[in-house]
């Protein structure tokens, strides 16, 4: 059996990243924008996990996804060095390799809400609402597929209210016109790859 973190230890190492994530910001003010949306699913994690029971290992994904986008939210996406990290650590690179002129480190959180979250819905509507494994699934994956359309929307919002430079720092879109529709189909693909694990084990 796989060792799976206790709730307790996935806290802890997303505390530890949060701060660390902190540590002379580059851009504070953006980074608090992007840190906000942490904070309150952490708090809102922490109210559901009082009320529903939550398994450890889709408690330890979502920590695992909060981990990462506090990463993001140091570097605004669109700034974070991962393909620096990649070269000094193992010697390759991704844009490179693959022809890559963005930064895609946006596309790898979106595709994380959908795979870390996907396991959470199934168990509650299996579980707490008694569905079909088939039914739960199709709902899981509806799901992510709706929030993922209205964290897009409050980025058009947020678009209007700040200034373009500001828009650009906080949505990150690198001058990609299909940024909305790509950060969305990745959340829908990371969230398709339980297909076959939920169909078949739960």
């Amino acid at each position: 059996m796989h060792f799976v973190p206790s709730k307790r230890i996935s806290i802890l190492l997303m505390l530890v990243v949060f701060v660390i994530s902190w540590i002379q910001p580059i851009w504070p003010l953006e980074q608090a924008l992007h840190s906000s949306l942490t904070i309150v699913a952490f708090f809102l994690l922490g109210f559901y996990v009082k009320r529903h029971k939550i398994s450890d290992f889709d408690f330890f994904l979502i920590m695992i996804f909060l981990c990462v986008h506090s990463i993001a939210a140091r570097w605004l996406y669109s700034n974070t060095p991962y393909d620096q990290w990649l070269q000094s650590a193992l010697g390759f690179s991704f844009k490179k390799s693959l022809g890559w002129e963005r930064n895609n480190f946006d596309r790898l959180v979106h595709f994380l809400y959908g795979f870390c979250f996907t396991p959470a819905i199934l168990s509650h509507v299996t579980n707490q609402l008694g569905c079909a494994k088939r039914a739960a699934f199709l709902l899981a994956v509806s799901l992510i597929m709706i929030t993922s359309l209205w964290y897009e929307w409050f980025e058009w919002l947020i678009a209007m209210v700040l200034s373009p430079s500001n828009a650009e720092a906080y949505n990150g879109q690198q001058g990609d016109m299909w940024d909305a529709h790509k950060d969305m189909l990745m959340a829908t693909i990371g969230s398709l790859m339980w297909a076959k694990y939920s169909l078949a084990n739960r």
